[in-house]
């Protein structure tokens, strides 16, 4: 599983960051993305849902510091390919 740490960003660069992460992934792929509560908790994960990919964690990420949270994503198929 890949990791990526876009703590330092702010949205929407917390997106871009995790587009450009997922694009590098074949489908079926995991990424885990720690993140900020707030508003990056929110928006990460709800736009890889509406791009086709699905969320199979969201959880504190103990030992990263106050505030981090890790989240795992897998990779879907292409928006074309989908149906």
């Amino acid at each position: 599983m890949s990791r990526l740490d876009i703590r330092a960003y702010a949205c929407p660069m917390t997106w871009v960051k995790t587009r450009i992460a997922l694009d590098r992934l074949a489908p079926g792929e995991r990424l885990e993305v720690l993140l900020q509560e707030g508003e990056p908790l929110d928006s990460v994960p709800r736009t890889a849902e509406e791009e086709g990919h699905r969320v199979l964690s969201r959880a504190p990420a103990s030992g990263e510091g106050a505030g981090a949270w890790a989240v795992v994503l897998e990779k879907g198929l292409p928006r074309e390919a989908a149906f």
